[in-house]
């Protein structure tokens, strides 16, 4: 619990100006009931006096300054001799019951202002914090987890968290306060300390059923959170792949799927709603049965003041919801911690492609590409063995070969998405792991078979390659990407907004954007992942007039299915279960009669 407690004020100290405040107000809140309780009591003794007992300015004596005591007895004759006198005195003493109302919403109102100003922005910290610790990890990790279940636990998870800040923070402070307030204001008095002792004594039996009930809710609480994580996971899934839903009339299996998701949950939502809940009858059962006993009580001994009365009439039922609010803190805070241990476990994960601590210069320009005595592993599985490859600057390399040879996974490494087990990658002799993430692939473009687009405007699209880009720039690679026809051709221009992934454009259209955006980016080193394998003929003749165009005076790594695209590079490799089998050009390899032969043969039989 303390180091719960320790990383919550680490998220909240930035705004600890306005906690305070909210947890000043708390306290002051806190001390409205019983300040409102002795008003009314007052108000009452003075109102409707009871015979045969001291005035209420005398009983009230010792406990209330001398010119409120002053005021009382003035009040009092103005209400026996008909306002005739004192006038003042009788208005004040109207006036303070809405005025102590008035008071008590006010601080109320701060309080949970200051505290839900300072919760929401805490959140919102964590909420970047953890969405960009997620993104500066490494691409085996995104392999490994889902999508849907970090959304979850960025979204969901932290909402609980919000809970604690602002609800439970309110309610730890102000709600203390208010019970030991109101009870210290009975047992100061002696007209009502034996009633009040009587009363609460039922109410320690409220500890049994809370230590039962929290066990049951931190156990739910996770495991709702998983369940939740599991809907997050199908909506994610069927909105992405709604084509092959649609397509294969999958909609009520889909529907099913996420039915069975949702029951599931529903068993663990209810045991936190019982949880919650079931304290409050049963504070209130134990509550009006002290009220009983005091009843009884005072029936046996002489009758008390009216004034006396109603003062503990009030005092034990304004106990009461700060007694439920305690005890639904408790399992509160239980499913708090359940959440964020999924929060905090996020954060402390280490990227498995960590930054250099002493990070070196890398000038990728003019540099050649070496590829020393490489191993890759996906877990257990070994895809890459003992690569050895010199890509010279200025250079088109072709890597070509089955499915599940270990092309993409090349050219993974060069961009750092994952480090080599064994062996280095240089670039102009500085190996990758001593330089920054960012400074290396800020020298690298990337143009890929699927290539992601947002749901923003073309210009943006484009933009991306180059943050801060002018618009000439921006036209002018568009142009070199043969895209600027088709783009002049929509209403709207470069402002026309193309929907989630490009969704308004055609494959071609989509390609030749990923490539203008390659082309604004400017970087000596290329890698194309199968660029034009997906398009038709035609697309991909305007597709590959634009890749030439951006190969000029650029190393270039291209990974191809369809030989035809690199008939005329400089040096294709080939690859066959995670080795390099052969190297040459495609005059020298159709000679070998080789593996490369037989993949070229296979795709021009015709």
């Amino acid at each position: 619990m303390i180091d719960f407690l320790r990383k919550l004020w680490e998220l909240v100290r930035p705004y600890r100006a306005r906690l305070f405040l909210g947890v000043f107000t708390g306290i002051l809140a806190g001390f409205m009931p019983a300040v409102m309780i002795g008003s009314i009591a007052v108000i009452v003794g003075v109102i409707f006096p009871s015979p045969n007992q001291k005035p209420v300015e005398e009983k009230w004596a010792g406990q209330l300054p001398a010119f409120a005591t002053q005021w009382l007895h003035d009040a009092r004759l103005a209400l026996e001799n008909g306002l005739h006198e004192h006038r003042s005195a009788a208005l004040v003493l109207v006036v303070i019951i809405p005025l102590v109302m008035f008071l008590r919403g006010l601080v109320t109102y701060l309080n949970v202002y200051f505290l839900q100003w300072a919760a929401i922005r805490a959140v919102t910290d964590l909420r970047v914090k953890l969405f960009g610790h997620l993104l500066n990890l490494s691409a085996g990790f995104f392999n490994q987890s889902r999508s849907g279940e970090l959304i979850s636990r960025i979204m969901n998870d932290t909402t609980a968290l919000q809970v604690i800040f602002a609800n439970t923070t309110s309610v730890i402070i102000r709600d203390p306060v208010t019970l030991v307030s109101v009870l210290g204001l009975l047992l100061l008095r002696s007209e009502t300390r034996t009633m009040t002792l009587i009363s609460i004594v039922v109410l320690p039996v409220c500890l049994i059923p809370l230590s039962i009930f929290s066990k049951k809710v931190r156990r739910s609480s996770g495991e709702l959170q998983n369940q939740m994580a599991g809907l997050m996971q199908v909506m994610a899934e069927t909105f992405t792949g709604h084509r092959v839903v649609k397509a294969y009339n999958l909609e009520s299996v889909v529907t099913e799927d996420f039915r069975a998701t949702a029951g599931r949950s529903i068993n663990n939502y209810m045991r936190i709603v019982r949880a919650n809940e079931i304290t409050s009858p049963i504070i209130d059962v134990l509550g009006a049965t002290g009220v009983a006993i005091a009843l009884v009580y005072m029936n046996t001994q002489a009758r008390p003041a009216t004034g006396d009365f109603v003062t503990l009439i009030l005092s034990v039922f304004l106990m009461y919801p700060p007694m439920k609010n305690l005890a639904r803190l408790h399992n509160q805070i239980t499913q708090a911690r359940a959440a964020s241990e999924r929060v905090f476990e996020l954060l402390a994960t280490k990227n498995s492609v960590p930054e250099p601590a002493a990070p070196k210069m890398l000038h990728a320009s003019n540099a050649d590409i070496v590829i020393d005595n490489v191993d890759f592993n996906y877990g257990e599985k070994p895809v890459l063995r003992n690569i050895n490859l010199t890509v010279r600057a200025g250079q088109l390399v072709a890597l070509v070969g089955a499915s599940g040879s270990g092309k993409t996974t090349l050219a993974n490494l060069l961009l750092r998405f994952f480090d080599p087990a064994r062996g280095a990658i240089k670039i102009g002799g500085v190996d990758l792991r001593e330089v920054r993430t960012a400074d290396l692939r800020n020298q690298i473009a990337v143009v890929a078979q699927e290539n992601i687009l947002f749901n923003d405007t073309i210009r943006r699209n484009i933009e991306l390659g180059r943050l801060g880009a002018t618009t000439d720039e921006i036209i002018a690679a568009a142009k070199h990407a043969f895209a600027y026809d088709f783009i002049m051709q929509k209403p709207e221009g470069f402002e026309t907004v193309i929907g989630e992934k490009g969704v308004s454009l055609s494959g071609g259209q989509r390609q030749r954007l990923a490539i203008a955006r390659a082309v604004l980016k400017n970087a000596p080193i290329l890698v194309l992942d199968e660029a034009t394998s997906a398009l038709d003929t035609e697309s991909e003749r305007a597709v590959q007039a634009a890749l030439d165009e951006l190969m000029k005076n650029r190393t270039t790594i291209c990974i191809a299915h369809r030989l035809s695209t690199v008939l005329h590079a400089d040096l294709i490799v080939v690859l066959d279960q995670g080795r390099i089998v052969e190297t040459g050009s495609h005059a020298e390899l159709s000679r070998r009669g080789g593996v490369y032969q037989k993949l070229y043969e296979l795709q021009f039989a015709s």
